[in-house]
């Protein structure tokens, strides 16, 4: 152990804030010329392994932070790793805005992109994302790494941050997160950036009274860890290889995720091989501050040096530093023996190999160093933000009323609600500035619509709706835009309630009893629509959740028919009296008891499931020749030496016939549903195991697909954890509600896919 008893001084010297862009470091004749991390032929291991080498302990401690100084002598700039971009570059500490960067395309939250159900529109997405995001960096405005994208499955429907997720469905999240990476990091051995899944793990709780998420110790079944908060990491570390994994704040089982060896070096890097890259574990922000002995907090370790440590050595290698805690000081635990020398370059070895993959030390000729401020905010960053919002919005209910044209001269439509002209709501959390904010008023307007606007209350249940039926008397039809925003659900806060907020649905029923036809859009996350599918004046319900900057063009292209509606629902919609019987903090997916368990696998009585969705016409869907019956053991067998890990072994791919049996050409998602008796009991209702979103099938047309999909969608999880292929009668379930479905058999003794490491 060598101890710094000088740090104190060096460190005045040393650390300085970081400065508002990226400096690349200059190979050409700077002080690193002759060093081998300017190799570029040379491997990205043995480049980064050169640097540390070449540092001092001294530098080593101080750019253990997020807000890390550099290292003058050797010609690194200062680096702020803290770069946001959940679905657009966004403001935060590591990124300046102004000039030709006033500006950048904001996406729809990723609760309305994964409704879509469509992989590859995600992955787009992604590489505009992170085109942008290096042409900020180029032109030193950003950095390198964007910790992106939240893929915790949305458990609860109160989560402040579930908008922030694809959703509470374990398997669209990781087929989400593996379009969406791919897209950030690219697929060359140059990563565009560096991509950050977050948060590991079992991360969806804010504050539930005396309980938050610094000092949740969220009791996690083995089962449950393995079947359903892990997947999406899984996909992110071992297939996606992605460059970075937040840890989270809340305990797993007694252990602080950011200090558990279990969850990051026996699951993250061994078991999932996630160490031949050297990828770095970051911690959320503060949170090895309140593993410690932090007011507040898990009070894990008595001192902060003792929480350092802890979390070094069980693999967090970059504590990032808000601004709820103080100040990480690596050299005090480090003199004090918190955590090994050994330890110390291994975590400064795989953040330096971070930074070797994006290309950092590749000079100004490299691979993504030519981006500038003409690939940011192009026509079609901004055409792809408005397919993503229309494909994104979901149908819940339609008395014929849609589409409507709204046209004619005499023809006035009231819009009604604090959201029919509140842009930067449709934004949602963790937001940049986008080159433009279509709400819907302003949209309605553009198409030449007569609008009469008024406001609506946000919670409170005495507003005055004299304003909003004086404008529904005098309009041919009224559309109310309501639900939840994001200054309600948000990062450090959760709901209490999913009921609709009170004064919101005074005024639709008020509404309602004009006689005028009512058509609501729903924005936000959950909300019971129970009382709204009873009233006869409302015709038609819409859910866009955060439809992004051309959200507003996206509802009107919707409701007047410019565009079909074929989204589904990523979520379950419970009924308000949900909260009532799932306690926020139980962790369980299955039902016991009075308790009704969790997501559409077990809840039985949504009001509307995981899936669901409406069109303005009508489709059949059939299976055409699928085999009945396979053997486990020449599945197995055939998939030798095509796959390194058996769960990723190919199923024989499902073809199917879509017909539009309408009026209306639209898109079609075919969701493939999996039931059967075979398993661990108690059993699931049923589970999400393909999808594909079919485009474009016009009236009478019948088109065809194949649903492909892999052993890990037919295997169950046993209560060790284990992903097990079970014989049995499988039945594979078309569409929700089911259209069609198909039944086989796998035959011979069961076979463990992926057997899992034990706590």
């Amino acid at each position: 152990m060598v101890f710094l008893s000088a740090f104190a001084l060096f460190l005045g010297a040393l650390v300085v804030p970081a400065r508002s862009g990226v400096t690349y470091p200059n190979c050409a004749n700077g002080p690193l010329r002759s060093n081998l991390v300017c190799d570029t032929s040379a491997a990205p291991e043995a480049r980064a392994a050169a640097l540390v080498a070449a540092m001092s302990n001294n530098e080593k401690l101080a750019n253990l932070i997020n807000n890390s100084p550099g290292v003058s002598r050797l010609g690194l700039s200062a680096y702020q790793w803290w770069n946001e971009a959940l679905h657009g570059v966004a403001h935060n500490r590591g990124i300046t805005w102004g000039g030709q960067f006033s500006a950048a395309t904001q996406f729809p939250q990723a609760i309305t992109t994964s409704a879509a159900f469509d992989d590859p529109l995600i992955e787009r997405i992604g590489i505009i994302i992170s085109t942008e995001a290096r042409a900020f960096a180029n032109n030193g405005r950003a950095h390198l790494d964007f910790w992106t994208p939240n893929v915790n499955p949305f458990r609860d429907p109160r989560w402040g941050r579930g908008h922030e997720t694809p959703g509470e469905d374990a398997f669209r999240n990781k087929k989400w997160a593996e379009a969406f990476v791919s897209g950030m990091q690219g697929t060359e051995a140059t990563h565009r950036v560096v991509a950050t899944c977050k948060h590991y793990a079992a991360y969806d709780l804010e504050n539930a009274g005396s309980t938050t998420r610094f000092n949740f110790d969220a009791k996690v079944s083995t089962q449950d860890l393995a079947e359903y908060y892990l997947p999406p990491f899984q996909q992110c570390a071992r297939d996606s290889k992605v460059g970075s994994i937040m840890c989270s704040y809340n305990a797993v089982n007694g252990v602080p995720a950011c200090a558990s060896p279990y969850l990051i070096d026996t699951i993250l890097r061994k078991h999932w091989n996630w160490t031949d890259q050297n990828q770095y574990v970051v911690s959320d922000c503060d949170a090895v501050y309140y593993l410690g002995n932090a007011n507040g907090g898990h009070r894990y370790k008595s001192s902060y040096a003792a929480a350092i440590g802890a979390s070094l050595e069980a693999g967090c290698d970059n504590m990032c530093w808000a601004t709820g805690g103080t100040t990480p000081d690596p050299a005090s635990a480090f003199n004090s023996q918190q955590f090994s020398q050994a330890t110390l370059d291994k975590a400064m070895l795989r953040q330096m190999q971070g930074l070797v993959r994006a290309g950092y030390f590749d000079g100004p000729n490299s691979l993504y160093r030519n981006l500038g401020a003409a690939d940011v905010n192009t026509q079609t960053a901004q055409g792809t933000a408005l397919k993503a919002a229309e494909e994104g919005i979901v149908l819940l209910k339609n008395n014929g009323i849609l589409p409507m044209p709204l046209n004619g001269s005499s023809f006035q439509v009231a819009m009604v609600g604090f959201w029919a002209n509140a842009a930067d709501k449709m934004l949602g959390g963790y937001s940049g500035s986008p080159p433009f904010n279509h709400d819907a008023v302003t949209a309605a307007r553009s198409m030449g619509v007569t609008v009469n606007y008024v406001n609506g209350p946000l919670t409170q249940s005495s507003a005055d709706t004299s304003a909003a039926v004086n404008a529904a008397q005098k309009s041919n039809v009224v559309i109310f835009f309501g639900g939840i925003d994001n200054t309600v659900e948000k990062e450090s806060q959760d709901r209490t309630s999913i009921a609709w907020p009170s004064g919101q649905l005074a005024m639709i029923q008020r509404l309602a009893q004009t006689g005028k036809p009512v058509i609501v859009v729903r924005m936000g996350t959950h909300v019971d629509d129970t009382p709204l599918l009873s009233l006869p004046n409302v015709k038609a319900i819409l859910w866009a959740g955060y439809p992004g900057q051309d959200g507003g063009t996206a509802v009107m292209n919707i409701i007047t028919g410019a565009a079909s509606p074929a989204g589904r629902l990523p979520i379950t919609v419970y009924p308000s009296s949900y909260t009532n019987q799932a306690p926020y903090t139980n962790m369980a997916l299955r039902p016991s008891g009075s308790y009704p368990g969790r997501t559409y696998r077990w809840y039985k009585d949504a009001v509307f499931p995981f899936g669901y969705g409406l069109h303005y016409t009508n489709f059949s869907v059939s299976v055409q020749g699928f085999s009945t019956t396979f053997s486990i053991a020449d599945l197995l067998d055939s998939c030798k030496g095509s796959a390194v890990y058996l769960d990723l072994c190919p199923f024989p791919s499902v073809p199917i016939s879509v017909t539009n049996t309408g009026s209306w050409a639209s898109d079609y998602v075919a969701l493939g549903f999996l039931a059967g008796d075979f398993g661990p009991s108690p059993r699931p209702i049923k589970t999400l195991a393909t999808y594909k979103r079919v485009f474009g099938v016009q009236p009478g047309q019948t088109q065809t697909a194949e649903l492909e999909w892999k052993l890990e969608s037919l295997a169950r999880v046993d209560e060790k954890g284990n992903r097990v292929l079970y014989p049995g009668t499988y039945t594979l379930l078309l569409d929700q509600p089911t259209l069609a479905n198909v039944t086989f058999t796998l035959t011979g003794e069961e076979a463990v896919l992926d057997q899992w490491p034990q706590p």
